[in-house]
This record gives C-alpha cells, structure tokens and sequence, in this order.
C-alpha cells in the first residue's frame, strides 16, 4: 500500500493562519507588531529569491519586515555595525542574515553579534544550548522545527519510536536529534544519527519507524533500506539533470520518492514536503521574540 502523503504546503498554510492571528492579537491587545529584518550580503540569485519570499510572507502576516541589501564588497566591520544597530532597535524583534555571505565575511562571528533573543533561526550558541535542555524560552531551528510540526499536525507521535537521522549539520541534522529526543510530548524518540563515517547505514535504516533524511545527496535513501510502515521524512533538495525537464533540471529530495513510498506508511514530497515549513517557523519565532522581548505571555 502506498504511503500516505504528509502536505508541507498545507500544514504550512494552517500555521501561518495561526501566526496571523497571534500577530493581530498583539496589535490589538497590546500596541505590538512583529518585526523581521533580514540582511543580504552581495547578489546571490538564489538567496535574493528566498529573501524575498520571507520577506513578501512577513508583509502579508502583518510584521514590520525590512530587508537590508549591501554590497558583496561589504566588510565585516560594516555588517557587524548594522547588526548591533538593529539589536538596539526596539521595532526589530528578529534578525537574520542571509546565507552564505561573501567569502571575506567570518559568519560565525555575525552568529555571535546577533543578540539571541533576537535569533529567530537560532544559530546562537546561547538558543542551541537551551534547546539542548529542554529550554523552552529560546528558539528552534526553523527547519527541525518544521519536522516536529509536521509530525504533529499529522498525528505521528515519535514517542518510543527508533528515529534514524541522516546527517549530522548543524543547522538539521544535530538540532533534529535533539528535538525528537527531548522528554515532552510530541517527541521521546529513542535516536540514531547516521553520517559519512557511519558503517552499515542501511542496517540502521532498515531498523528505524522514522527516517529523517538530510544528508545531501539526491535519492540516496532506496526501498531496501526503509522498514515496511516506516515514516519517512526529507528534507533534502538536490538538482538533477534532466533534458525532458523545461529548465534542464528537476529537484529531487534525498529519498528516491516513487519506490520509498511504496514502503513508508508515511512521506513527505519534494518540493512541498518539509520545504514550506521552514519559513512557517520563521514567522513563529518571530512573533515569539516579540512576545518574550515585551514580557507578553502565551
């Protein structure tokens, strides 16, 4: 039987309804509106086109959202100088910066400039930390988090699941470990992470009732290596050629779909799987540092 589809897209469009009305619910109750800032650095096209849609989605859920362009040939001293100019900025609830930056750029130091309660992609030591403990005052991951919602919102509950993680980045495959084995509801997963080092993969997999998949390489996870009933969840995004394609390429996740999901009971697609969520919980975290920057609860 095939697997059932998990709908990114549509999961997605039920939380930002939420954000927008959390958002109206500050302006009226309490004066406050949301503000996102997000700085690009140079031109890259792919990032102007994903700025812009975090950018066009904040406008619509009523933020105050600012993007910031400088020059490729900006220096750290000057990023680091707007930076702390929007720290100091009481209208700016998050900022982020855009990547990757210049090569003359250090981004783990513009990481550090940001002050964490202004971290709504925590990247912050201080935000990864606290969510390592279970800290819920800090912020998650926009993509992981994603992953948890979806899971969710669709009645999976990782609870005394094996959760096999493929790839160990900092910015999914770590913070997806933490999240899912964290001692609340909607996790107490028991984990494995999977990498280049790791031998045998496929023998993890074959045991795992859920496979994140983020390791970066297009279709890497095949039938073989998936349990019958499995939830499969990917996240990865690779372009593969493709001459009967109108633009010479098509976009594949690091999940072979077609053969996985005639083994998962569960799958999320590419594009349209985990992909819309991570701005989803952009625009949650944001509306979260107003909140917390404000002293408003719930």
């Amino acid at each position: 039987m095939a697997a059932q589809i998990i709908d990114g897209n549509k999961i997605a469009a039920q939380v930002h309804a939420d954000t927008a009305a959390e958002t109206q619910a500050l302006r009226d109750r309490h004066g406050l509106q949301p503000g996102l800032t997000v700085i690009i650095v140079g031109h890259d096209p792919a990032s102007q086109v994903y700025v812009g849609m975090k950018e066009k989605r904040a406008r619509e859920l009523g933020f105050l959202s600012q993007k910031i362009e400088m020059p490729a040939t900006t220096t750290q001293a000057e990023l680091l100088a707007r930076i702390d100019a929007l720290n100091r900025d009481p209208r700016v609830h998050g900022i982020l910066v855009q990547s990757p930056p210049p090569p003359q750029i250090d981004e783990r130091e513009i990481t550090l400039r940001i002050d964490p309660k202004k971290d709504v992609d925590c990247f912050h030591p201080y935000n990864v930390g606290k969510m390592l403990i279970g800290d819920t005052d800090g912020f998650y991951p926009c993509t992981p988090y994603g992953v948890m919602v979806l899971l969710e919102r669709s009645g999976i509950d990782p609870a005394g699941k094996h959760a096999v993680i493929l790839g160990r980045s900092n910015i999914v495959g770590k913070p997806m470990m933490a999240l899912l084995v964290q001692k609340t509801r909607g996790a107490n997963a028991t984990v494995t992470v999977c990498h280049s080092r790791t031998p045998d993969i496929k023998d993890h997999c074959r045991r795992a009732d859920l496979i994140v998949a983020a390791i970066g390489k297009a279709e890497f996870l095949r039938a073989d290596m998936v349990k019958p009933g499995a939830v499969v969840i990917d996240v990865g995004i690779n372009r593969v050629d493709d001459p009967a394609a109108k633009r010479g390429y098509r976009l594949v996740g690091d999940v072979a779909y077609a053969e996985v999901a005639e083994v998962a009971s569960w799958i999320t697609p590419v594009p349209g799987g985990v992909g819309p969520m991570t701005i989803a919980m952009l625009m949650q975290n944001t509306v979260k540092a107003c909140k917390l920057q404000n002293g408003v609860k719930g």
